[in-house]
């Protein structure tokens, strides 16, 4: 299974906020917002931060993508 964190991102967008800006306001670092652009794993933590600077929940900012492993 794959993350996409499409959402998380648009709702930046939406809310005028830049990708540096909201990593400094959340408290992650530049690695870890990194992670998020290229839709690598996050830590739970990382994840619930988010959630509570937006007030939103975990599915208004990430999405799980079913990979069919038969390749």
């Amino acid at each position: 299974m794959n993350v996409r964190y499409n959402s998380l991102f648009k709702l930046l967008i939406d809310k005028g906020l830049k990708k540096t800006e909201f990593a400094k306001e959340v408290g992650i670092s530049a690695n870890t917002l990194a992670k998020l652009s290229n839709n690598e794993y996050v830590s739970m933590d990382v994840l619930v931060r988010i959630c509570n600077y937006f007030g939103c929940t975990i599915n208004e900012i990430l999405e799980v993508i079913q990979v069919d492993d038969e390749e």
